[in-house]
């Protein structure tokens, strides 16, 4: 059985150089759809497979850049953690990456400023690979959202600032 050989195309930011060939500005103008739907989606990697082309796209992380802080007259910085700055939260119940919806182009489970039932699903936390649905334990209003999507949490860190119902 004779094997095919798969064509994978790597794309980054830069400006792509379109050949010729009418297959390649075909490919071209996919990639470039591809390319957007994940800039739209704000995803990290993207990989399509169709008629034996591979095509993979994985966005670079930003670059950091130092900036200089002025030392001096300045406010002094609040060393209160968010558990603290609010009277009622929603903790993390495991150590592990909070996820605000199901999926990175799903809509979160919550929004602040929505009621939540006693019993609904406010978050995941993904830890080993399993997610972890966390729950209200009582009616409540989702006051601030704490953490950013996607981001490492402890056991005990504050996720949600609520107001009992």
């Amino acid at each position: 059985m004779p094997k095919t050989k798969k064509k994978v195309v790597k794309a980054a930011p830069k400006a792509v150089k379109a050949s010729k060939s009418s297959k390649d500005s075909a490919l071209l103008l996919e990639v470039k759809q591809i390319y957007n739907f994940m800039q739209d989606n704000e995803l990290g990697t993207v990989e399509y497979q169709q008629k034996g082309t591979v095509v993979r796209l994985v966005r670079a992380a930003p670059a950091q850049v130092a900036v200089p802080v002025a030392v001096g007259a300045s406010a002094p910085v609040s060393m209160v953690s968010p558990a603290e700055q609010y009277k009622q939260v929603i903790k993390s119940p495991l150590m592990g990456i909070f996820f605000r919806g199901s999926s990175p182009s799903a809509p979160p489970f919550k929004r602040e400023g929505e009621k939540v039932k006693a019993g609904e699903v406010v978050c995941l936390i993904e830890a080993m690979k399993v997610f972890n649905e966390v729950r209200a334990e009582f009616d409540c209003t989702i006051k601030k959202v704490l953490v950013d999507n996607g981001r490492p949490v402890k056991m005990g860190d504050a996720l949600f600032a609520i107001e009992k119902n």
